[in-house]
């Protein structure tokens, strides 16, 4: 099996391999007669998104009886022990800590190739 090429490598491959082709000025004529492409503004998109998420959160509040599991929540939350909570709250954090590397050496370009790695 062939090591895994990363994308410079396989950019500088392609555009090695396909030589242009002279078309007397063609592609630049039908390039320059598209229409600009229309830009439409980000925060519109932003507010559209940001309203249906209180909508959606609104429609959850209502049909849940206004909140109340959150409320019962935090009360069997105060029941717990401590040391229970201490625990609870060190394991969440050992994983969102593990996610945060995995997803560092992921971008890292070394770790793409793994059969690179020397150990």
């Amino acid at each position: 099996m062939n090591a895994m090429i990363d994308d410079e490598t396989l950019d500088r491959q392609l555009r090695e391999a396909a030589p242009y082709i002279d078309d007397d000025g063609f592609t630049a004529r039908v390039m320059a007669r598209l229409p600009a492409a229309r830009r439409e503004p980000r925060w519109l998109r932003a507010m559209i998104l940001m309203g249906m998420t209180l909508l959606g959160s609104g429609v959850v509040y209502l049909l849940s009886g206004g909140g109340r599991f959150v409320r019962e929540g935090v009360i069997q939350l105060s029941d717990f022990p401590v040391w229970l909570l201490l625990i609870f709250a060190f394991g969440c954090g050992l994983v969102v800590g593990a996610f945060a590397v995995i997803l560092a050496i992921r971008k890292t370009p070394e770790v793409r190739d793994l059969a690179r790695l020397r150990f």
